[in-house]
C-alpha cells in the first residue's frame, strides 16, 4: 500500500493549492527519501535535471514566443478583423468572431490560457459595450479558448507526442478536424442563445466577396503561418522544433516590415513573457518526469493498464470509462499537468486493446481542455474571470450549454476513429 502514498500526497497537495510542479516534486521526493532508499538522491536530482535534455522540447519556448510576438506585432488584431469579416453578419456576431478568432489563433498561439487572456482583454469589453451579458461573454471566451491547444501547433500536442512516443507531425495533422468541430459546435450554441436573447450582429449584412478578399490580403501573412508549418514538416523541410523557430522569425518580419507595429522596445517584453511561460511549462514537465520515474519503478502504469483491461476488453467501453475519469480529474487538475500525469497511465491500456495512440491523444487533449472550462478549478475559467471580473456563479450558469456542446464533440471523436484520424489518413 505504501507505494501509493506519493499519489495520495500529490492529490492532498493539489487540494491545498500547492503549485502543480511543487506538488509533483514533493510527492516524488517523499518516495525517494522514505520508501525507495536504494537510489542515491544525487541520481534522482540528475534524473530530474536531465529530463529536459531533449531537442523536441525546444519547440515549447519557440511556440510560446510566437504567441507573444503576435500580440505585439499586430497579427492578432489583423486576425480579429478577418474573423469579424467572416462572422460579423451572423446572429451574435461578436461572440461568433470570438470563437473564430480562437480557431485561427490556435494554429499560431497554441495556448488555451494565452488565448483566453488575450480575448478577455480585447473582445469581452467590446462585447459588454455592445449589450452582451458579461458572464455570457466570459463563458464564450473560456469555451472557445479550449480550441487553441487542439489545433496545431498546440503545446499539448507536442507534449503528448513526446510522452506517447508518436509522431509530432501526425499529432499536428490529427488536431485540425477536431478543432474545427469544436468551433462549429460552439458557434451553433452561440446562434441558439443569441436568437433567444436578441444579441446583435456586428455587420448589417454578409461581407461581399470583394470585402473578404481585401481583408484576406491584409491577413494573408498571418493565415499562412499554420499551413506553412504543416506543409514544411510534411515535405521534410524542417522538424517541429525548427518550425517553431521559423514561425518566430516569420512573425517578427511580418510585424516589423509589413504591419510595422513591432518595435525594438517590444523585444525585452517578448523575451520576458517567453521566459516566464517556458519556465512554468518546463518545470512542470521536469517534475512530471520525476513523478513518472517513480511510477515506472513501481510498475504503476502497467498495473493500471492490467486493471482497466480486467474490467473490460471492449475498447469502446474502456474509452467511456477513461473519458468519465478524465472529465472528473480535469475539473481539479490543470490541463497540462493532467496530460503529463495521465498519458503514461492510460496509453499502455488503450494500445493493448487496439486503440491508435494518436487517436487517443486527441481524445485526451480535447477532454482535458473541456476540464479547463469546468468548475471548480478550470484554469481557463479562472483566467477569464480574473480579467473580466465575472462572478463565478454567473460564469458557471452561462458556461453549461458550451460545455455540453463540447462534450458532444468529445463523444463523436471518441467513438469514430475515422473522423478523428481523417486528415492523417488523407495525408
Amino acid at each position: 500500500m505504501q507505494i501509493y502514498y506519493p499519489i495520495i500526497i500529490l492529490f492532498i497537495l493539489f487540494f491545498l493549492n500547492v503549485p502543480i510542479a511543487f506538488s509533483l516534486i514533493g510527492a516524488s521526493l517523499y518516495y525517494f527519501i522514505f520508501i525507495n532508499t536504494g537510489i542515491p538522491l544525487n541520481l534522482v536530482i540528475q534524473r530530474f535535471t536531465g529530463s529536459i535534455d531533449s531537442f523536441p522540447l525546444l519547440a515549447i519556448p519557440f511556440f510560446i514566443m510566437v504567441g507573444s510576438v503576435m500580440n505585439y506585432s499586430g497579427i492578432s488584431s489583423s486576425l480579429m478583423k478577418m474573423a469579424d469579416t467572416l462572422t460579423g453578419h451572423m446572429i451574435g456576431g461578436l461572440a461568433q468572431t470570438n470563437i473564430l478568432l480562437s480557431t485561427i489563433m490556435g494554429g499560431i498561439s497554441g495556448s488555451a490560457n494565452a488565448d483566453a487572456a488575450m480575448q478577455s482583454k480585447i473582445l469581452v469589453p467590446e462585447m459588454v459595450k455592445r449589450g452582451y451579458n458579461n458572464a455570457f461573454s466570459s463563458a464564450v471566451t473560456a469555451a472557445s479558448s479550449a480550441i487553441s491547444p487542439v489545433i496545431p501547433p498546440g503545446i499539448n500536442l507536442i507534449i503528448y507526442a513526446l510522452i506517447a512516443n508518436v509522431s509530432v507531425g501526425e499529432m499536428f495533422l490529427a488536431g485540425y478536424l477536431p478543432g474545427l468541430m469544436m468551433a462549429v459546435s460552439l458557434m451553433i450554441t452561440v446562434t441558439l442563445i443569441s436568437k433567444k436573447r436578441g444579441y446583435e450582429r456586428t455587420r448589417e449584412k454578409r461581407a461581399t466577396l470583394k470585402e473578404v478578399f481585401e481583408q484576406m490580403k491584409k491577413s494573408i501573412w498571418a493565415l499562412l503561418i499554420p499551413f506553412g508549418i504543416i506543409f514544411g514538416m510534411r515535405l521534410g523541410m524542417f522538424t517541429p522544433t525548427e518550425a517553431g523557430a521559423i514561425a518566430v522569425v516569420f512573425c517578427g518580419v511580418i510585424g516589423s516590415v509589413i504591419y510595422k507595429e513591432l518595435k525594438l522596445e517590444h523585444i525585452p517584453l517578448i523575451l520576458k513573457e517567453t521566459v516566464y511561460g517556458t519556465s512554468a511549462v518546463v518545470l512542470i514537465v521536469m517534475a512530471a518526469k520525476l513523478f513518472g520515474y517513480y511510477m515506472t519503478l513501481e510498475l504503476i502504469p502497467q498495473n493500471i493498464a492490467e486493471y482497466l483491461i480486467s474490467i473490460t476488453d471492449n475498447k469502446f467501453l474502456l474509452l467511456m470509462i477513461i473519458n468519465a475519469l478524465l472529465l472528473v480529474i480535469g475539473m481539479f487538475i490543470e490541463g497540462g499537468a493532467a496530460l503529463i500525469i495521465l498519458a503514461p497511465l492510460f496509453v499502455p491500456a488503450v494500445v493493448k486493446l487496439g486503440v491508435n495512440p494518436v487517436h487517443f491523444g486527441i481524445i485526451l487533449i480535447v477532454n482535458i481542455m473541456i476540464g479547463g472550462v469546468t468548475p471548480p478549478f478550470g484554469s481557463m475559467m479562472f483566467t477569464v474571470c480574473a480579467i473580466t471580473k465575472c462572478d463565478l456563479k454567473e460564469f458557471i450558469k452561462e458556461s453549461l450549454p458550451f460545455i455540453f456542446a463540447l462534450l458532444i464533440v468529445l463523444g463523436i471523436l471518441t467513438y469514430s476513429e475515422t473522423i478523428a484520424m481523417f486528415v492523417p489518413n488523407l495525408m
